[in-house]
Protein backbone atom coordinates (compact mmCIF):
# COMPACT_ATOMS: atom_id res chain seq x y z
CA UNK A 1 0.00 0.00 0.00
CA UNK A 2 2.86 2.39 0.85
CA UNK A 3 4.46 1.64 -2.51
CA UNK A 4 1.23 2.42 -4.35
CA UNK A 5 0.88 5.78 -2.57
CA UNK A 6 4.49 6.63 -3.35
CA UNK A 7 4.01 5.76 -7.03
CA UNK A 8 0.76 7.77 -7.13
CA UNK A 9 2.52 10.90 -5.87
CA UNK A 10 5.43 10.25 -8.17
CA UNK A 11 3.12 10.22 -11.18
CA UNK A 12 1.51 13.46 -10.03
CA UNK A 13 4.94 15.10 -9.85
CA UNK A 14 5.83 13.74 -13.29
CA UNK A 15 2.62 15.04 -14.73
CA UNK A 16 3.33 18.52 -13.45
CA UNK A 17 6.89 18.38 -14.71
CA UNK A 18 5.99 16.93 -18.12
CA UNK A 19 3.40 19.62 -18.80
CA UNK A 20 6.09 22.24 -18.26
CA UNK A 21 8.52 20.27 -20.45
CA UNK A 22 6.09 20.02 -23.37
CA UNK A 23 5.42 23.73 -23.41
CA UNK A 24 9.12 24.60 -23.01
CA UNK A 25 10.42 22.13 -25.59
CA UNK A 26 13.00 23.76 -27.88
CA UNK A 27 15.84 22.77 -30.16
CA UNK A 28 18.74 22.43 -27.74
CA UNK A 29 22.44 21.81 -28.35
CA UNK A 30 23.95 19.16 -26.09
CA UNK A 31 27.33 19.31 -24.35
CA UNK A 32 30.29 20.05 -26.68
CA UNK A 33 27.90 20.50 -29.60
CA UNK A 34 27.64 16.75 -30.27
CA UNK A 35 23.99 16.82 -31.37
CA UNK A 36 21.05 19.24 -31.31
CA UNK A 37 17.34 18.59 -31.01
CA UNK A 38 14.47 18.59 -28.51
CA UNK A 39 15.95 17.43 -25.23
CA UNK A 40 13.04 15.17 -24.27
CA UNK A 41 12.41 13.80 -27.76
CA UNK A 42 9.11 13.62 -29.67
CA UNK A 43 7.15 12.32 -26.65
CA UNK A 44 8.39 14.55 -23.85
CA UNK A 45 5.69 13.53 -21.35
CA UNK A 46 6.59 9.85 -21.56
CA UNK A 47 10.29 10.68 -21.60
CA UNK A 48 10.10 12.62 -18.34
CA UNK A 49 7.98 9.85 -16.78
CA UNK A 50 10.40 7.04 -17.70
CA UNK A 51 13.39 9.20 -16.84
CA UNK A 52 11.99 9.92 -13.38
CA UNK A 53 11.07 6.30 -12.74
CA UNK A 54 14.39 4.85 -13.78
CA UNK A 55 16.28 7.45 -11.75
CA UNK A 56 14.18 6.75 -8.66
CA UNK A 57 14.76 2.99 -8.88
CA UNK A 58 18.42 3.55 -9.76
CA UNK A 59 19.01 5.63 -6.61
CA UNK A 60 17.61 2.71 -4.59
CA UNK A 61 20.04 0.42 -6.47
CA UNK A 62 16.99 -1.45 -7.75
CA UNK A 63 18.47 -2.07 -11.19
CA UNK A 64 15.90 -4.71 -12.10
CA UNK A 65 12.99 -2.24 -12.02
CA UNK A 66 15.09 0.67 -13.28
CA UNK A 67 16.27 -1.15 -16.40
CA UNK A 68 13.04 -1.19 -18.51
CA UNK A 69 12.48 2.52 -17.93
CA UNK A 70 16.13 3.27 -18.68
CA UNK A 71 15.85 1.36 -21.98
CA UNK A 72 12.88 3.50 -23.00
CA UNK A 73 14.81 6.71 -22.26
CA UNK A 74 17.89 5.34 -24.05
CA UNK A 75 15.84 4.60 -27.17
CA UNK A 76 13.38 7.48 -27.40
CA UNK A 77 15.00 10.51 -25.74
CA UNK A 78 18.77 9.94 -26.01
CA UNK A 79 19.81 13.52 -25.19
CA UNK A 80 17.62 13.94 -22.12
CA UNK A 81 20.60 13.55 -19.79
CA UNK A 82 24.21 12.38 -19.92
CA UNK A 83 23.40 10.40 -16.78
CA UNK A 84 21.47 8.02 -19.02
CA UNK A 85 24.80 6.70 -20.27
CA UNK A 86 26.73 6.92 -17.00
CA UNK A 87 23.97 5.07 -15.10
CA UNK A 88 23.35 2.75 -18.03
CA UNK A 89 26.96 1.56 -18.14
CA UNK A 90 26.78 0.72 -14.45
CA UNK A 91 23.49 -1.17 -14.75
CA UNK A 92 24.51 -3.10 -17.86
CA UNK A 93 27.82 -4.02 -16.21
CA UNK A 94 25.90 -5.36 -13.21
CA UNK A 95 23.69 -7.45 -15.52
CA UNK A 96 26.77 -8.85 -17.30
CA UNK A 97 28.34 -9.87 -13.99
CA UNK A 98 25.22 -11.71 -12.84
CA UNK A 99 24.38 -13.35 -16.19
CA UNK A 100 25.31 -17.04 -16.41
CA UNK A 101 24.11 -17.72 -19.98
CA UNK A 102 27.19 -17.22 -22.24
CA UNK A 103 25.17 -16.14 -25.29
CA UNK A 104 23.09 -13.63 -23.31
CA UNK A 105 26.22 -12.39 -21.61
CA UNK A 106 27.83 -11.65 -24.98
CA UNK A 107 24.73 -9.73 -26.05
CA UNK A 108 24.89 -7.66 -22.86
CA UNK A 109 28.57 -6.86 -23.54
CA UNK A 110 27.54 -5.66 -27.00
CA UNK A 111 24.89 -3.49 -25.33
CA UNK A 112 27.52 -2.00 -23.01
CA UNK A 113 29.69 -1.08 -25.99
CA UNK A 114 26.68 0.56 -27.67
CA UNK A 115 26.02 2.61 -24.52
CA UNK A 116 29.52 4.07 -24.79
CA UNK A 117 29.16 4.70 -28.53
CA UNK A 118 25.84 6.50 -28.05
CA UNK A 119 27.28 8.60 -25.24
CA UNK A 120 30.04 9.76 -27.58
CA UNK A 121 27.51 10.43 -30.34
CA UNK A 122 25.25 12.57 -28.17
CA UNK A 123 27.60 14.07 -25.58
CA UNK A 124 31.06 13.89 -27.12
CA UNK A 125 34.01 13.64 -24.63
CA UNK A 126 35.28 11.02 -27.06
CA UNK A 127 38.77 10.62 -25.62
CA UNK A 128 37.56 10.03 -22.07
CA UNK A 129 34.60 7.80 -23.01
CA UNK A 130 36.72 5.66 -25.34
CA UNK A 131 39.06 5.08 -22.44
CA UNK A 132 36.16 3.88 -20.27
CA UNK A 133 34.88 1.73 -23.12
CA UNK A 134 38.31 0.18 -23.61
CA UNK A 135 38.71 -0.67 -19.92
CA UNK A 136 35.35 -2.49 -19.87
CA UNK A 137 36.10 -4.28 -23.14
CA UNK A 138 39.47 -5.38 -21.73
CA UNK A 139 37.65 -6.69 -18.64
CA UNK A 140 35.11 -8.77 -20.58
CA UNK A 141 36.93 -9.52 -23.85
CA UNK A 142 40.68 -9.36 -23.16
CA UNK A 143 41.41 -11.42 -26.28
CA UNK A 144 40.11 -8.64 -28.60
CA UNK A 145 43.61 -7.25 -28.89
CA UNK A 146 43.27 -5.36 -32.15
CA UNK A 147 39.95 -3.76 -31.22
CA UNK A 148 41.37 -2.76 -27.82
CA UNK A 149 44.48 -1.31 -29.45
CA UNK A 150 42.51 1.00 -31.76
CA UNK A 151 40.16 2.14 -28.97
CA UNK A 152 42.95 2.94 -26.53
CA UNK A 153 45.17 4.51 -29.20
CA UNK A 154 42.47 6.97 -30.20
CA UNK A 155 41.58 7.68 -26.56
CA UNK A 156 45.19 8.59 -25.70
CA UNK A 157 45.63 10.64 -28.88
CA UNK A 158 42.51 12.66 -28.03
CA UNK A 159 43.03 12.98 -24.28
CA UNK A 160 46.82 13.45 -24.17
CA UNK A 161 47.95 14.51 -20.70
CA UNK A 162 44.36 14.17 -19.46
CA UNK A 163 44.35 10.42 -20.12
CA UNK A 164 43.42 8.23 -17.16
CA UNK A 165 46.27 6.22 -15.71
CA UNK A 166 44.50 2.89 -16.18
CA UNK A 167 43.95 3.68 -19.86
CA UNK A 168 47.70 4.14 -20.33
CA UNK A 169 48.43 0.78 -18.71
CA UNK A 170 45.88 -1.11 -20.83
CA UNK A 171 46.95 0.70 -23.99
CA UNK A 172 50.55 -0.36 -23.45
CA UNK A 173 49.48 -3.97 -22.94
CA UNK A 174 47.43 -3.80 -26.15
CA UNK A 175 50.45 -2.49 -28.08
CA UNK A 176 52.60 -5.36 -26.82
CA UNK A 177 49.80 -7.77 -27.75
CA UNK A 178 49.71 -6.35 -31.28
CA UNK A 179 53.47 -6.85 -31.61
CA UNK A 180 53.16 -10.43 -30.41
CA UNK A 181 50.50 -10.97 -33.09
CA UNK A 182 52.95 -9.55 -35.67
CA UNK A 183 50.54 -6.72 -36.45
CA UNK A 184 52.93 -3.97 -35.28
CA UNK A 185 56.70 -3.56 -35.41
CA UNK A 186 58.63 -4.07 -32.19
CA UNK A 187 59.75 -0.44 -32.33
CA UNK A 188 56.11 0.56 -31.63
CA UNK A 189 56.57 -0.69 -28.07
CA UNK A 190 59.44 1.72 -27.54
CA UNK A 191 57.67 4.60 -29.28
CA UNK A 192 54.56 4.05 -27.15
CA UNK A 193 56.60 3.78 -23.97
CA UNK A 194 58.18 7.14 -24.79
CA UNK A 195 54.75 8.68 -25.45
CA UNK A 196 53.21 7.32 -22.24
CA UNK A 197 56.24 8.30 -20.15
CA UNK A 198 55.80 11.93 -21.16
CA UNK A 199 52.13 11.84 -20.10
CA UNK A 200 52.99 10.14 -16.81
CA UNK A 201 55.81 12.60 -16.06
CA UNK A 202 53.44 15.49 -16.74
CA UNK A 203 50.92 14.13 -14.25
CA UNK A 204 53.55 13.32 -11.63
CA UNK A 205 54.66 16.93 -11.75
CA UNK A 206 51.10 18.29 -11.82
CA UNK A 207 50.15 16.25 -8.74
CA UNK A 208 53.34 16.78 -6.74
CA UNK A 209 51.38 18.52 -3.97
CA UNK A 210 48.51 16.01 -3.93
CA UNK A 211 49.74 12.88 -2.09
CA UNK A 212 46.85 10.59 -3.06
CA UNK A 213 46.96 11.50 -6.76
CA UNK A 214 50.75 11.39 -6.75
CA UNK A 215 50.74 7.88 -5.28
CA UNK A 216 48.32 6.76 -8.01
CA UNK A 217 50.54 8.13 -10.79
CA UNK A 218 53.63 6.60 -9.20
CA UNK A 219 51.85 3.23 -9.33
CA UNK A 220 50.97 3.81 -12.98
CA UNK A 221 54.60 4.64 -13.74
CA UNK A 222 55.82 1.50 -11.94
CA UNK A 223 53.29 -0.62 -13.86
CA UNK A 224 54.35 0.75 -17.25
CA UNK A 225 58.04 0.45 -16.35
CA UNK A 226 57.69 -3.20 -15.29
CA UNK A 227 55.72 -4.00 -18.46
CA UNK A 228 58.42 -2.37 -20.58
CA UNK A 229 61.35 -3.98 -18.75
CA UNK A 230 61.71 -7.02 -21.06
CA UNK A 231 62.07 -4.68 -24.03
CA UNK A 232 64.26 -2.08 -22.31
CA UNK A 233 67.78 -3.43 -22.75
CA UNK A 234 70.23 -1.06 -24.41
CA UNK A 235 71.13 -3.57 -27.17
CA UNK A 236 67.42 -3.98 -28.00
CA UNK A 237 66.85 -0.23 -28.13
CA UNK A 238 69.94 0.33 -30.26
CA UNK A 239 68.92 -2.48 -32.62
CA UNK A 240 65.44 -0.99 -33.00
CA UNK A 241 66.55 2.58 -33.66
CA UNK A 242 69.86 2.21 -35.52
CA UNK A 243 68.17 1.28 -38.79
CA UNK A 244 65.71 4.15 -38.52
CA UNK A 245 68.54 6.56 -37.76
CA UNK A 246 70.48 5.41 -40.82
CA UNK A 247 67.42 5.82 -43.03
CA UNK A 248 66.47 9.35 -41.88
CA UNK A 249 69.43 10.79 -39.91
CA UNK A 250 68.05 14.35 -40.04
CA UNK A 251 64.49 13.58 -38.90
CA UNK A 252 64.21 15.87 -35.87
CA UNK A 253 61.30 13.98 -34.30
CA UNK A 254 63.16 10.69 -34.62
CA UNK A 255 66.36 12.19 -33.20
CA UNK A 256 64.49 13.54 -30.19
CA UNK A 257 62.81 10.18 -29.67
CA UNK A 258 66.14 8.31 -29.83
CA UNK A 259 67.92 10.64 -27.42
CA UNK A 260 64.97 10.73 -25.01
CA UNK A 261 64.46 6.99 -24.82
CA UNK A 262 68.16 6.12 -24.58
CA UNK A 263 68.72 8.72 -21.89
CA UNK A 264 65.61 7.61 -19.99
CA UNK A 265 66.81 3.99 -19.96
CA UNK A 266 70.44 4.83 -19.07
CA UNK A 267 71.93 4.00 -22.48
CA UNK A 268 73.92 7.22 -22.83
CA UNK A 269 77.20 5.40 -23.40
CA UNK A 270 75.92 3.86 -26.62
CA UNK A 271 77.42 5.18 -29.84
CA UNK A 272 73.92 5.69 -31.24
CA UNK A 273 73.13 8.11 -28.43
CA UNK A 274 76.25 10.14 -29.23
CA UNK A 275 75.55 10.21 -32.96
CA UNK A 276 71.87 11.08 -32.56
CA UNK A 277 72.60 13.84 -30.05
CA UNK A 278 75.34 15.27 -32.26
CA UNK A 279 73.06 15.23 -35.31
CA UNK A 280 70.17 16.75 -33.35
CA UNK A 281 72.38 19.64 -32.27
CA UNK A 282 73.41 20.26 -35.87
CA UNK A 283 69.90 20.28 -37.34
CA UNK A 284 68.22 21.98 -34.38
CA UNK A 285 70.79 23.67 -32.12
CA UNK A 286 69.58 24.15 -28.58
CA UNK A 287 70.81 24.55 -25.05
CA UNK A 288 69.96 21.01 -23.97
CA UNK A 289 71.55 19.32 -26.99
CA UNK A 290 74.66 21.49 -26.53
CA UNK A 291 74.80 20.50 -22.87
CA UNK A 292 74.44 16.81 -23.75
CA UNK A 293 77.20 17.04 -26.34
CA UNK A 294 79.39 18.77 -23.77
CA UNK A 295 78.91 16.02 -21.20
CA UNK A 296 79.33 13.25 -23.78
CA UNK A 297 82.61 14.68 -25.05
CA UNK A 298 83.75 15.19 -21.48
CA UNK A 299 83.15 11.50 -20.78
CA UNK A 300 85.27 10.70 -23.83
CA UNK A 301 87.96 13.07 -22.56
CA UNK A 302 87.53 15.32 -25.61
CA UNK A 303 88.10 18.41 -23.49
CA UNK A 304 88.29 20.98 -26.29
CA UNK A 305 85.02 19.80 -27.84
CA UNK A 306 83.42 19.53 -24.42
CA UNK A 307 84.36 23.12 -23.62
CA UNK A 308 83.05 24.31 -26.99
CA UNK A 309 79.64 22.69 -26.51
CA UNK A 310 79.34 23.68 -22.85
CA UNK A 311 80.07 27.30 -23.77
CA UNK A 312 77.19 27.14 -26.26
CA UNK A 313 74.92 25.63 -23.64
CA UNK A 314 75.75 28.32 -21.09
CA UNK A 315 74.95 31.03 -23.64
CA UNK A 316 71.76 29.38 -24.94
CA UNK A 317 70.19 28.45 -21.61
CA UNK A 318 67.56 30.92 -20.42
CA UNK A 319 67.24 29.99 -16.74
CA UNK A 320 69.93 31.13 -14.33
CA UNK A 321 70.08 27.71 -12.71
CA UNK A 322 70.90 26.05 -16.03
CA UNK A 323 73.45 28.72 -16.87
CA UNK A 324 75.22 28.21 -13.55
CA UNK A 325 75.25 24.43 -14.14
CA UNK A 326 76.84 24.84 -17.58
CA UNK A 327 79.38 27.48 -16.54
CA UNK A 328 80.42 25.37 -13.55
CA UNK A 329 81.19 22.38 -15.78
CA UNK A 330 82.93 24.66 -18.28
CA UNK A 331 85.14 26.20 -15.59
CA UNK A 332 86.14 22.74 -14.39
CA UNK A 333 86.95 21.69 -17.95
CA UNK A 334 89.17 24.77 -18.23
CA UNK A 335 90.81 23.77 -14.96
CA UNK A 336 91.60 20.29 -16.36
CA UNK A 337 93.04 21.98 -19.44
CA UNK A 338 95.27 24.03 -17.11
CA UNK A 339 93.69 27.14 -18.58
CA UNK A 340 93.45 28.78 -15.18
CA UNK A 341 92.64 32.30 -16.30
CA UNK A 342 89.70 31.10 -18.42
CA UNK A 343 88.49 28.88 -15.60
CA UNK A 344 88.45 31.86 -13.23
CA UNK A 345 86.67 33.97 -15.84
CA UNK A 346 83.85 31.40 -16.06
CA UNK A 347 83.68 31.05 -12.27
CA UNK A 348 83.26 34.83 -12.05
CA UNK A 349 80.42 34.61 -14.61
CA UNK A 350 78.70 32.23 -12.21
CA UNK A 351 79.09 34.72 -9.38
CA UNK A 352 77.60 37.47 -11.54
CA UNK A 353 74.50 35.26 -11.88
CA UNK A 354 74.50 33.96 -8.30
CA UNK A 355 76.78 35.82 -5.87
CA UNK A 356 76.11 33.18 -3.21
CA UNK A 357 77.28 30.18 -5.20
CA UNK A 358 80.03 29.02 -2.87
CA UNK A 359 81.40 26.36 -5.22
CA UNK A 360 82.59 29.07 -7.60
CA UNK A 361 84.75 30.56 -4.83
CA UNK A 362 86.05 27.10 -3.94
CA UNK A 363 87.02 26.59 -7.57
CA UNK A 364 88.88 29.87 -7.76
CA UNK A 365 90.68 28.96 -4.52
CA UNK A 366 91.67 25.60 -6.06
CA UNK A 367 92.95 27.41 -9.15
CA UNK A 368 95.14 29.62 -6.98
CA UNK A 369 96.44 26.81 -4.77
CA UNK A 370 97.36 24.83 -7.90
CA UNK A 371 99.46 27.72 -9.21
CA UNK A 372 102.38 27.64 -6.72
CA UNK A 373 104.87 26.13 -9.17
CA UNK A 374 103.96 28.52 -11.98
CA UNK A 375 103.99 31.60 -9.72
CA UNK A 376 107.34 31.03 -7.95
CA UNK A 377 108.75 34.46 -8.75
CA UNK A 378 107.21 36.04 -5.66
CA UNK A 379 110.46 35.60 -3.66
CA UNK A 380 108.56 33.14 -1.46
CA UNK A 381 108.74 30.15 -3.77
CA UNK A 382 105.14 30.67 -4.85
CA UNK A 383 103.77 30.41 -1.31
CA UNK A 384 101.92 33.73 -1.56
CA UNK A 385 99.30 32.03 -3.78
CA UNK A 386 98.04 30.16 -0.72
CA UNK A 387 97.05 33.44 0.94
CA UNK A 388 94.88 34.29 -2.05
CA UNK A 389 93.51 30.77 -2.19
CA UNK A 390 92.47 30.74 1.47
CA UNK A 391 90.80 34.13 0.97
CA UNK A 392 88.50 32.45 -1.55
CA UNK A 393 87.76 29.50 0.73
CA UNK A 394 86.82 31.88 3.53
CA UNK A 395 84.63 33.83 1.14
CA UNK A 396 82.96 30.62 -0.06
CA UNK A 397 81.71 29.56 3.38
CA UNK A 398 80.68 33.11 4.28
CA UNK A 399 78.23 33.30 1.36
CA UNK A 400 77.21 29.63 1.17
CA UNK A 401 76.89 27.57 4.38
CA UNK A 402 76.45 24.39 2.32
CA UNK A 403 80.17 24.42 1.40
CA UNK A 404 81.45 25.23 4.90
CA UNK A 405 82.81 21.75 5.55
CA UNK A 406 84.75 21.63 2.27
CA UNK A 407 85.98 25.17 2.75
CA UNK A 408 87.28 24.47 6.27
CA UNK A 409 89.11 21.36 5.06
CA UNK A 410 90.82 23.32 2.30
CA UNK A 411 91.73 26.15 4.68
CA UNK A 412 93.35 23.65 7.05
CA UNK A 413 95.15 21.94 4.17
CA UNK A 414 96.62 24.96 2.41
CA UNK A 415 97.33 27.25 5.36
CA UNK A 416 100.09 24.77 6.24
CA UNK A 417 101.94 26.02 3.17
CA UNK A 418 102.10 29.64 4.30
CA UNK A 419 105.66 31.02 4.57
CA UNK A 420 107.35 30.56 7.93
CA UNK A 421 107.52 33.59 10.22
CA UNK A 422 111.31 33.67 9.75
CA UNK A 423 110.89 33.86 5.98
CA UNK A 424 108.65 36.90 6.42
CA UNK A 425 111.12 38.50 8.86
CA UNK A 426 114.07 38.20 6.50
CA UNK A 427 112.01 39.72 3.71
CA UNK A 428 110.83 42.57 5.90
CA UNK A 429 107.21 41.51 5.60
CA UNK A 430 104.72 42.02 8.43
CA UNK A 431 101.79 39.72 9.18
CA UNK A 432 98.50 41.47 8.49
CA UNK A 433 99.99 43.82 5.91
CA UNK A 434 98.67 44.01 2.36
CA UNK A 435 100.37 42.08 -0.40
CA UNK A 436 99.62 41.78 -4.12
CA UNK A 437 100.04 38.30 -5.57
CA UNK A 438 101.41 38.65 -9.06
CA UNK A 439 101.63 36.05 -11.82
CA UNK A 440 98.28 35.48 -13.56
CA UNK A 441 96.41 35.97 -10.27
CA UNK A 442 97.19 39.66 -9.75
CA UNK A 443 95.13 40.01 -6.61
CA UNK A 444 95.57 41.79 -3.28
CA UNK A 445 95.69 39.64 -0.14
CA UNK A 446 96.98 39.67 3.47
CA UNK A 447 100.39 38.46 4.68
CA UNK A 448 100.19 35.45 7.02
CA UNK A 449 102.69 33.04 8.59
CA UNK A 450 102.36 29.28 9.00
CA UNK A 451 101.32 28.20 12.46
Amino acid sequence: MKTGIKTFFLFIMMGLFSSVSVNAQVEEESENGAISGPRYGADSANCVMHLSLYREFYKQMNYKDAYPHWRWVFQFCPIASQNTYIDGAKMVTAKIDETKDPALREKMIDTLMIVYDQRIKHFNREGYVLGRKGIDLYTYRPDKTEQLYHIFKKSVELSGNKSEGAVLVYYFRAVIGMVELNKLEKSTIVDTYDQLSEIIDFNLKANAEKPKNLANWENIKANVESTFEPFATCPDLVAIYSKKFEQTPENVDLLKKITNILERKGCVKEELFFKATEKLHKVEPGAQSAYLMGTLNLERNNLSKAAEYMQQAAELYESNGDKVKAYNILANINFNQRNYAQARSNALRILQIDPNYGKAYLLIGDLYSSSASMCAEDDLGGKSVFWAAVDKYIRAKSVDPSVESDANAKIAQFSKFYPAASDLFFRDMQEGSSYTVGCWINESTTVRAAK
